[in-house]
């Protein structure tokens, strides 16, 4: 009878697991963060031979091997979450049978998006809202001052895993919400809830049950203070889809990323606005990232951005000021840091502006995070714009990929860009010249450029 060690080191970081105590982890390279856990001894055969295990399925649905052309490849079946901004960044819609982890900062509004989106599904079928940190009467009070139709939704005040997948299968119930994983435990582990092993276990077994009963299981997470999910990193690797909820604390607009979807495209995005009827989608994000100023201001930019499927238009301010530092600051909020080290080097060398004397700010309005290349001719435009103090036409917007030799790319979906920004009005675009498009716009001037010299000698014509 096979029996699993009772002690384990393992990293809190990665978690690598050890036969003894490190000081620094081989696999991260971070130090004091292994640590010794108690694991139960669990007899393997007992498992395999255990009815009651909520994995047991029987002899008659052993796996077997299969071919891969006589594979069922149909479309999965999804259905809505009653948030088309929820279901884009799912990649559609929730497939059944599929885990979710969704995690943000304290009073984001994970639990309120959530409730909201059970009391929609709640008519359609069977739901329940299982809560291990919030009473009962918390979770009432919140859905009373938002207005929920909450007749149909079920609750439970529970942290035992075990007793979650007895009772969702007593109640035959089709989508659970676990608020919060870090809260919840397994018997047969003696380790205190939230622990490294406990969280590892806990959404494993929730998968094992989600997959084998065809159960949709949302778990929210908790983040650490540098932003990332808190547990292991086999927690998001076990689980389908990994979503953020971000927002500042100032701002009443939150975004949903997804970080990893299985079952669709990463890096999607979907905007939704606090409320005191909670949390509402916003149908047209490019309109709320965009000024409403009718002056022109020197160092103010749109640029086109890609975000998932689909096009978004977000401003880009910059600040270029005369620095009494022997160290000029560069500091961004919402670009790479380096990118910028890089751009100003090519402005030098290719547009013969120095900037070493400078202190440079970067600031993408409304709190968007920019990761793809699209952003560089913007970047730069916004830079030049600044530093010469001379403010740009209102009705233009930029998009492209700058090169080391201070070539302008080409950037995926131009086309769609453009339409996006002639749809709000927008009559003037400097792209790349290899994203011109074939037929030619009557409601739009379009400007494409091969190189950074030539971008700027549009910019002096404005």
């Amino acid at each position: 009878m096979a029996k699993v060690v009772k002690y384990a080191f393992i990293c809190n970081e990665c978690g690598m697991h050890y036969s003894r105590w490190h000081g620094q982890c081989n696999s991260c390279l971070t130090w004091n963060n292994i640590t010794e856990v108690h694991i139960a001894a669990i007899s393997s055969t007992s498992i395999l031979h255990n009815k009651n295990f909520v994995g047991y399925a029987g002899n008659d649905s052993i796996n077997k091997v299969q071919q891969l052309s006589t594979i069922n490849i149909k479309k999965l079946p999804r259905f809505s979450s009653g948030f088309k901004e929820f279901d884009r960044v799912l990649g559609g819609g929730i497939v059944p049978g599929s885990t979710i982890l969704i995690g943000g900062n304290p009073g984001a509004g994970k639990s309120t998006l959530l409730l909201q989106t059970l009391c929609k599904l709640a008519s359609q079928m069977k739901t329940l809202y299982i809560t291990g940190e919030e009473s009962l009467q918390q979770i009432a009070m919140r859905a009373h001052r938002i207005n929920l139709d909450n007749v149909n939704l079920y609750m439970l005040s529970e942290t035992s895993i075990e007793q979650i997948c007895l009772i969702t299968k007593q109640e035959q119930s089709q989508l659970i919400v676990i608020d919060s994983i870090q809260v919840m435990y397994i018997a047969n582990i003696h380790s205190s809830p939230g622990s490294i092993v406990q969280v590892r276990e806990s959404a494993a077994y929730l998968t094992r049950f989600a997959k084998t009963h065809g159960v949709v299981i949302i778990m929210i997470g908790h983040i650490t203070k540098d932003g990332a999910l808190a547990g292991p990193k086999i927690l998001e690797h076990c689980i389908d889809c990994s979503i953020m909820l971000d927002g500042e604390s100032d701002s009443r607009f939150r975004t949903l990323r997804s970080y990893k979807n299985r079952f669709g495209a990463v890096n999607e995005l979907g905007v939704f606005m606090m409320t005191e009827q909670g949390l509402r989608e916003v149908n047209n994000p490019s309109a709320i990232f965009l000024s409403h100023s009718d002056n022109m201001m020197a160092g103010s930019l749109v640029m086109v951005i890609w975000e998932g499927t689909r096009p978004l238009l977000v401003e880009i301010q910059a600040l270029v000021d005369h620095s009494i530092l022997s160290n000029p600051r560069r500091v961004t909020v919402g670009l790479e840091q380096n990118r910028l080290v890089i751009l100003l080097a090519v402005l030098h060398r290719h547009g013969s502006l120095q900037m070493s004397n400078q202190d440079v700010f970067i600031n993408v309005v409304g709190g968007v995070k920019v990761t793809e290349t699209s952003a560089d001719l913007a970047l730069l435009l916004a830079l030049v714009s600044s530093f010469r103090n001379h403010p740009l036409p209102k009705n233009i917007i930029v998009f492209g990929e700058v090169g080391l030799s201070g070539e302008i790319r080409p950037v995926p979906n131009g086309q769609e860009r453009i339409a996006e920004a002639a749809k709000h009005g927008f009559i003037r675009a400097i792209i790349p010249y290899a994203n011109i498009p074939k037929k030619k716009l009557s409601t739009m001037q379009i400007f494409g450029v091969k190189k950074l010299t030539a971008a700027l000698e549009i910019l002096d014509n404005f």
